[in-house]
């Protein structure tokens, strides 16, 4: 689950993360009554103005903006609130922003200059454990460094036996060239920040940029931030930070029935039982030249008002051009899913406009092949992969 900025730094302060202080707002009055604010608590003169989106590279789509006046933070605000902001890694068409952040100014003047470094806290998946990635070169452009020049990026894994070892932390300053109270202020934010990860149940903490102001404090300007779903039971008050307007709405809808629903961008949908079979299916659309539209797992109990349901949700992709059901008959006999899906292509009459080929095999895969062949229905069926992917191919050429 995403969160905003906002809440990412609300969590980290409530692990003694320092964190570029700022105030939500919904609308250009409530922007400047929050720059008022900010003001008479921080003292700063100058206030950033950022959209709250579930994406990263706001400044390069024009979402993050400097106000040096109250009358600039009003006009920023208008122009960001309800935008459609594009960014590296939203969609073509972009997010709409609904709210902003309105900050302190950081970076202010002082003994020292400034720097901006990169830190991100994410499970290593290749050896199963907690990793430290950092690098001296924060700021808009890490993934040009990432690209081009990876020996700037250092790593640094956590024993989970042990966690996060004080001479690990004192590594990572050392690395970002640190030294007098920003080394010390390095080292503490570093342990507070894999804290703020471990105990928030979080996939990903990224800090971009982390920035060491000219006072040598060390804080955290941005925060993206991913908590596990699988562990939100255990965490609702961070639960209730879901924002299901950053979502998409077929996902949500599909994880409201019970249906695990991932859209992507190709042509043909899949409604299959089992995550292992469902990626083997998006492999098998590939194979025979096509895109998959969407991961769809049904589950065991593929009945007819399931199917039903599933139907609905992928046609509520104008992209889908056939649906491809592939069920192996395990839990359930296949001769039920043939069932299902005749009892519901009847039930939903012309609202299916695309070809349907259905692959079953398990117990009774013939009964149910003969049941589909028999049904007088525009079903196509299959008992082979080679076979189903042959159907998919002949009904989109």
């Amino acid at each position: 689950m995403n969160i905003h900025e906002y809440q990412g730094k609300e969590i980290l302060a409530s692990y003694g993360v320092r964190i570029q202080r700022g105030i939500v707002a919904n609308n250009a009055v409530e922007a400047v009554a929050a720059a008022k604010q900010l003001t008479a608590e921080t003292g700063t003169g100058w206030h950033v103005i950022k959209a709250q989106i579930h994406a990263g590279g706001r400044g390069k789509g024009g979402g993050v903006k400097l106000a040096k006046n109250l009358q600039q933070v009003e006009e920023i605000a208008e122009q960001i609130i309800g935008m459609q902001l594009i960014t590296p890694q939203t969609s073509a068409e972009g997010k709409k922003v609904n709210k902003i952040l309105v900050a302190e100014d950081v970076y202010y003047p002082g003994e020292s200059e400034t720097s901006e470094f990169y830190v991100s806290v994410l499970l290593n998946r290749g050896t199963g454990r907690n990793m430290i990635m950092y690098s001296t070169e924060g700021g808009m452009d890490i993934e040009e460094v990432a690209e081009h020049t990876p020996h700037l990026i250092f790593t640094e894994e956590v024993d989970p036996t042990v966690g996060l070892q004080g001479f690990q932390a004192r590594r990572i300053a050392f690395n970002l060239g640190l030294s007098g109270n920003a080394f010390k202020e390095m080292v503490k934010f570093i342990d507070s920040l894999y804290n703020a990860y471990i105990g928030s149940d979080a996939s990903m903490f990224e800090i971009n940029p982390v920035l060491k102001t000219s006072d040598n404090k060390i804080m955290a300007v941005d925060a993206k931030v991913n908590i596990d779903d699988n562990a939100l039971y255990r965490q609702p008050k961070y639960a209730e930070m879901r924002d299901i307007r950053e979502e998409n709405p077929i996902e949500v809808e599909a994880k409201e029935v019970g249906l695990n629903y991932v859209d992507l961008d190709g042509t043909v949908g899949c409604m299959v039982n089992g995550a292992g079979l469902a990626m083997a299916t998006m492999d098998l659309i590939k194979y025979a030249g096509f895109e998959p539209a969407n991961f769809l797992d049904v589950g065991g109990t593929a009945d007819a008002k399931r199917v039903e349901t599933a139907f609905r949700i992928i046609l509520k992709d104008p992209n889908v051009k056939a649906i491809l059901i592939n069920i192996f008959g395990g839990i359930v006999r296949c001769d039920r899913v043939a069932q299902g899906v005749v009892d519901a292509y009847k039930n939903m009459g012309d609202a299916i406009n695309v070809p349907i080929i259905v692959r079953l095999q398990g117990t009774n895969a013939e009964i149910a092949k003969e049941l589909i062949d028999n049904s007088g229905m525009p079903i196509l069926s299959a008992t082979q992969f080679q076979e189903a992917a042959d159907q998919v191919k002949a009904a989109l050429s």
